[in-house]
């Protein structure tokens, strides 16, 4: 294939706004498949678009449109018919569409129909030519879809780089050859071509991922075991305020089991917010620090480090153990005395924020390095705190509940402990889902809670800012200053992403205090602050979520002795009556794999890891099974050692063995 500067029109400014999104090869194009497409193939009638569908669909413009003002917006609205029946249409902020509509016209339209308070509607659908399956790429500014189109249908055009299967793993499997593969997920046929392409490359992806996560899991390194005895796990378990689970028990011996090895930890605590994974993570440092060697704890907030240092001086000081905390807001004699403290062994359980592995922190004998949240971090981040020991065990904690597939792909270098049960005394979270038209009785709930001393989260699928998501999505700084309004004399105050770390922290801990009522925020809360007081989830555009996310989120509530609620604010669908019918995060992880298929977790994995956009645009749940079992098939038939020995190779060059990716030395 030629180079893309070797493509007409593509220059220097374009060749940047796509090295910004990191295509900077012709590989790296023809790689970066559609995020979707427009079939105009076979539209449908205007009565077929209902509540969920998205589709080209055809008919006459019944009428003459109507440009409606009101609340700063302005959007024209239109019906579409044919014999067999009608839908309206809205487009929002753009009012010239008045006047590009008449009445008897004919349209073919591609949209989506939701549910407003007034009915179905498609927002914004878009006029297309009929009779193609067009792809849509991720936006690159400064570079159109045409263009894209074009370079890529150029490139595949010259397509002549080795597949990374052998032939007879394709044949063996069913699979569509990679270059006919790449050209029917860009221009596909027809649908069913490109279900063959997509499922065929994601396959591809999932086999090959695995083979570079068991590569990186060979790499585990020989550590020192640690000399722990049963009963010292059993004075532990009798400090705790509670009668922990068999679940908790289970992960803890799995834990010590692998820390009396004399190979490295590499384990994932994984499991409901609220299961008990801290306590597992305190027991695990309790056991190192009584062996002789010093933990380290990792948290991604201030706040959250915070919680866990006073959870561990109210557990092991009481057990003869010391602790210590470092945040990158101390000041510079703290940190002086931290660094100290931290050299000599004085602490010899370390808890903090990324100030962990900041210059001029040394730890005297670093012999346990747990990450807490563990997918807010970069891997190079968790890779840098391993560094700081001599092979120190490696414990992630994670409050996404995975099925256990899917487990196995993403995390095949991991040994994994579910915790699937949760603790007495977690007071159950009620769901409901709130449409429109009840939310002044939502905004009378909160002011009844809040008279009675409860707070509030409130959160957005936006910020504030963001491209137009369908016309009526309301960003956190709208919802904000509604609340603001709507609330008062109630405290409301704005927390997300965009803000700087100091004054994020800075609300997050007054909401912790009690000095905010109602917390209106981005999904930056899904982070664990852990507030008792809070009793009420409002969650805004709850359709935009994910079930897993979704989940997450409710698990804010419920930590302290009030009743609790999550309002899910959207109009019913199967995702969401699964939500509100069970509390079993495991559960709800396996519906939202069927539902949404494997993107759903792939794409929430943290930046600097494998990206996997074959298997993100795989719907096919099923998919994940089917590579597992190629895979373990490579892995235990001799007769395909040559195979094995290919797909190993292929791993290395796609993944680079990923000493850089997965976090092994």
């Amino acid at each position: 294939m030629r180079s893309l500067s070797e493509i007409k029109g593509f220059g220097p400014a374009r060749l940047a706004a796509l090295a910004k999104r990191g295509v900077e090869t012709s590989l790296d194009l023809v790689e970066r498949l559609p995020t979707g497409y427009r079939d105009t193939t076979r539209p449908l009638s205007p009565a077929q678009m209902t509540e969920g569908v998205t589709a080209c669909f055809e008919g006459y413009v019944v009428g003459k449109p109507v440009l409606h003002r009101a609340r700063g917006m302005q959007w024209v609205s239109a019906t579409v018919g044919d014999e067999c029946g009608r839908v309206r249409c809205m487009w929002f902020n753009q009012p010239w569409m008045k006047d590009r509509l008449f009445d008897t016209q004919h349209v073919t339209l591609y949209g989506t129909a939701v549910r407003k308070k007034t009915g179905v509607f498609v927002v914004n659908p878009a006029q297309e030519e009929p009779g193609h399956i067009a792809p849509i790429y991720a936006s690159v500014p400064g570079v159109g879809q045409k263009p894209l189109r074009d370079a890529v249908e150029l490139l595949l055009s010259e397509y002549d780089e080795p597949d990374p299967l052998p032939g007879a793993l394709r044949a063996r499997w069913g699979l569509m050859d990679r270059r006919e593969a790449l050209y029917q997920a860009h221009f596909p046929q027809d649908m069913d071509r490109l279900a063959r392409a997509k499922d065929a490359l994601a396959f591809e992806e999932l086999l090959l991922f695995q083979a570079a996560v068991a590569g990186a899991a060979g790499e585990r390194r020989e550590a020192k075991p640690l000399a722990i005895e049963d009963a010292w796990i059993d004075d532990f378990l009798r400090a705790l305020p509670y009668e922990p689970t068999r679940a908790q028990r289970r992960a803890i011996d799995e834990v010590a089991t692998d820390m009396r090895r004399p190979r490295a930890m590499a384990r994932m605590v994984q499991g409901d917010v609220g299961c008990g994974k801290t306590a597992i993570a305190l027991c695990a440092l309790y056991l190192c620090a009584r062996a002789g060697g010093q933990g380290a704890l990792m948290a991604p907030t201030e706040i959250l480090a915070t919680q866990h240092l006073q959870s561990a001086v109210e557990l092991l000081a009481p057990l003869g153990v010391t602790c210590g905390l470092v945040t990158g807001r101390m000041s510079a004699a703290e940190r002086r005395r931290a660094r100290e403290a931290i050299a000599s062994g004085e602490w010899q359980v370390v808890i903090g924020t990324h100030a962990l592995i900041s210059e001029g922190v040394e730890f005297a004998d670093l012999r346990l390095a747990i990450t807490d949240e563990q997918h807010r971090f970069g891997v190079r981040q968790r890779t840098r705190l391993e560094d700081m020991g001599a092979a120190p065990h490696v414990l992630v904690m994670s409050a996404t509940p995975i099925p256990r597939t899917l487990s196995l792909v993403l995390y095949g270098d991991l040994d994994i402990s579910a915790v699937d049960e949760m603790p007495p005394g977690r007071t159950p979270v009620a769901t409901r889902i709130v449409p429109e038209e009840k939310r002044e009785g939502l905004y009378g709930f909160l002011r009844a809670q809040a008279a009675q001393g409860a707070q509030a989260y409130v959160v957005c699928p936006l910020v504030g800012g963001e491209d137009d998501l369908g016309g009526e999505t309301r960003s956190a700084t709208e919802v904000c200053r509604e609340l603001t309004r709507a609330l008062a004399p109630l405290r409301v105050a704005l927390a997300h992403g965009r803000m700087g770390k100091a004054e994020k922290e800075e609300t997050l801990g007054k909401f912790y205090a009690g000095e905010i009522d109602v917390l209106v925020a981005t999904t930056v809360i899904e982070v664990g602050v852990n507030v008792p007081n809070a009793s009420v989830m409002v969650i805004e555009g709850a359709e935009r979520f994910g079930l897993a996310q979704l989940h997450q989120l409710r698990g804010r509530v419920g930590r302290g002795k009030r009743e609790s609620w999550c309002f899910l604010m959207a109009e019913p669908n199967e995702r969401l009556r699964t939500l509100a019918a069970t509390s079993d995060g495991f559960a709800i992880a396996q519906k939202d794999l069927e539902l949404r298929g494997a993107g759903e977790f792939f794409g929430t994995r943290q930046h600097g890891e494998p990206q996997l956009p074959a298997v993100m645009l795989s719907g096919d749940g099923r998919l994940l099974a089917r590579a597992r079992d190629a895979f373990l098939e490579l892995e235990r038939e001799p007769e395909l050692a040559g195979e094995r020995l290919a797909v190993h190779r292929a791993a290395a060059a796609r993944f680079d063995r990923s000493r850089a990716l997965f976090g092994r030395n």
